[in-house]
């Protein structure tokens, strides 16, 4: 992604002061040197925090208290944007922005307040960055480190603060803690292009068909298992049946389970009151049975009728009853009405005004008149029929009738049943099969539930095919491969910058491995990591290769979401002794440089300067760093920014004066 720094600016405290400004050209080597204590390693943690860094890095004291906000220009595809951020005093970070985008960017003098937060900047660079918005997380296991690449997450390939630079256990920004580590190692193959968006959203669609498979196959299984079991439990079924009476027909050994789910349908849907008996077992005393079980099932038919007809003729004649209550009294209600108007006189005037109360005739004439309609209402309504007092009464005969001739047959029933064994026995098989009518009728309606397989089976084939076709389009096996052939033009972009620079073993391959996230340097006999490899020189030497590997074939992808910057803080601090404490009211002076020391810092440059030459403008390199233009300067697209010596700073000497 084409994104280089074009202006990085510090808006002071006190108004009185225009912005300070730091101008970097586009495709080159932009340095800024200068002693110690001058704010050059503030330079990265100030472009971190304007990008939407979670905590500012930026030195305390003496930048932090004289800046109200630190901002940054980028240049992209599409234009200019400044990214602006505020101090955040106590807090560790603030998210108060202020964003502009243009194709020339205005710097203001002065911003009066935010327009944006941090969020949503951090969204912005991610959509510039075309950054997928799916996570690594396709099994839903709520890991935190395979959530969505961030534009965040890329810092990792941009940033060489002073303490990464040349250290030979950490090789990439902010990587020393377990949660960016592990980020960083998921995210790899996707950075890298062995893994796209497509795929990405590919395998959350086949995580999903998988899990949605699993299901299916689950209720398949399910459904076969009570499948199986069903065939025997309709063959009992149907045997049963056939005893009893209710089949008649001959049962083909063959009969399909649909076949024989029918004949228990049919004998579900078939009149279950009559007893299934055949010519050569039915006696007497049996027909008796049967003669006076259909008497007592019509007696009971009829006994239920009546007695519903029974219920609504007593529920209308209550509900008549309240109803001539309801009218009677309104009807006391409104019998004052004829006393009012017994009373009123038509010619009686007011005593104060004089007129006649004509609204008040009115008025009685209206209630006078209702009255009426309720007495019509309550004359008209009068009383029940004596026709429904007759019905009402035959019903209840009825009823009582019923209720006798039901206890008679009981009784002779009872006493046919005592006299004849066979009788007794018939009774209860009637009883059996009236049960077995109940049972299978619940049976059948569960199995219609359950259904069959064959829709559920066809899901299945289809879910197969579709997972089949995905894992295919996303093997993992050519996503490795793939990562394993970027690595390699990673390596071998590096190992063509080591022989340039100082380092022990220039013509040994090197190998990044994104388990570890280091460097592994390969010999003859064996593999050695970085943090077996003795000397800054080398340490610094393969930091500086690798980065460099990684943007040479970033730039070399049809699309990277990797901004085309690399930041470079102190790179020649292993070639002078690095002084661990200093006083604050120390003097600082400008290490001595060995001639040997010199060769190896402009190898450096030399280095940087091919990089940016081989690229045509589309990488920058940032340096900050003790070096003066005496060490590196002649050196081709180099361009120095500012130099930091006799009181020049980062931060103007009189933004400090009270």
């Amino acid at each position: 992604m084409y994104f280089q720094i074009k202006e990085i600016i510090l808006w002071p405290k006190n108004k009185a002061f225009e912005p300070r400004r730091l101008s970097f050209e586009l495709g080159k080597v932009n340095v800024i040197t200068g002693t110690s204590k001058t704010g050059k390693s503030a330079i990265i943690p100030i472009i971190d925090y304007c990008l939407g860094a979670d905590k500012c890095r930026i030195p305390v004291k003496t930048i932090r208290n004289s800046c109200e906000w630190f901002g940054v220009v980028v240049q992209t595809s599409s234009g200019q944007k400044l990214f602006a951020r505020r101090e955040p005093g106590s807090q560790q970070a603030t998210g108060d922005m202020f964003i502009s985008d243009a194709m020339n960017v205005v710097i203001p003098r002065q911003i009066e307040s935010k327009n944006a937060n941090v969020e949503g900047v951090k969204k912005s660079l991610d959509e510039l960055a075309g950054l997928t918005a799916l996570d690594f997380d396709e099994g839903d296991t709520g890991s935190g480190f395979k959530k969505r690449p961030s534009f965040r997450d890329l810092g990792a390939f941009i940033y060489q603060p002073q303490n990464i630079v040349a250290n030979p256990d950490v090789l990439f920004f902010k990587t020393e803690t377990y949660e960016h580590r592990e980020k960083l190692r998921t995210i790899f193959p996707y950075v890298l292009n062995a893994i796209t968006s497509e795929q990405l959203a590919k395998r959350h669609e086949l995580a999903d068909l998988k899990k949605e498979l699993r299901r299916k196959e689950n209720e398949l299984t399910n459904v076969r298992q009570v499948s199986e079991r069903w065939i025997s439990e309709i063959k009992a079924s149907v045997s049963e049946a056939k005893e009893l009476g209710f089949i008649e027909q001959t049962i083909k050994p063959e009969a399909s389970r649909d076949e024989l789910v029918d004949l228990l349908t049919q004998v579900v849907h078939s009149a279950t009151d009559k007893v299934r008996v055949t010519k050569e077992t039915v006696s007497e005393a049996v027909e008796e049975l049967v003669a006076l079980q259909t008497e007592e099932s019509a007696a009971s038919m009829g006994l239920s009728l009546l007695r519903k007809r029974l219920t609504e003729m007593s529920a209308l004649k209550e509900s008549t009853i309240h109803y001539k209550d309801a009218l009677q009294t309104q009807r006391d209600r409104l019998k004052v009405s004829e006393w009012v108007r017994s009373a009123h006189d038509r010619d009686h005037n007011c005593p104060l005004c004089g007129n006649q109360l004509t609204k008040a005739t009115s008025n009685l004439e209206a209630i006078e008149k209702a009255l009426k309609g309720i007495e019509e209402e309550a004359g008209q309504f009068g009383t029940i029929p004596a026709a429904f007092d007759r019905e009402f009464e035959r019903v209840r005969g009825e009823i009582s009738l019923l209720t006798e001739k039901l206890r008679g047959i009981q009784i002779r029933r009872d006493a046919l049943e005592r006299r004849s064994d066979e009788a007794k026995s018939r009774q209860y098989d009637s009883l059996k099969a009236s049960r077995f009518v109940g049972n299978l009728e619940q049976s059948l309606q569960t199995y219609s539930q359950v259904g069959t397989d064959g829709e559920l089976e066809e899901e299945v084939h289809e879910l197969s095919d579709r997972v089949s076709v995905l894992e295919k389009q996303i093997s993992e096996a050519e996503i490795d491969a793939k990562t394993k052939r970027a690595l390699n033009a990673v390596n071998f972009n590096a190992g063509k910058f080591l022989p340039g620079m100082d380092v022990e073993r220039p013509n040994d391959p090197l190998s990044l491995s994104i388990d570890d996230l280091t460097i592994r340097i390969v010999g003859v006999d064996r593999e050695d990591y970085l943090w077996e490899i003795g000397s800054g020189s080398n340490w610094l030497s393969y930091h500086i290769a690798l980065t460099l590997g990684l943007q040479q074939y970033f730039l070399n992808l049809s699309r990277s979401p990797v901004p085309s910057f690399v930041a470079y803080d102190q790179p020649s601090q292993v070639y002078f002794p690095k002084k661990l404490a200093m006083r604050e009211d120390e003097p600082t002076i400008d290490p001595e440089w060995k001639d040997e020391d010199i060769d190896a810092v402009r190898k450096v440059f030399n280095v940087f300067s091919s990089a940016v030459q081989a690229n045509k403008g589309n990488l920058q390199i940032i340096v900050l760093d003790h070096a003066s233009e005496n060490v590196w300067g002649g050196i081709d697209n180099v361009h120095c920014v500012e130099e930091w010596r006799n009181g020049i700073k980062l931060v103007p000497i009189n933004w400090l004066q009270p």
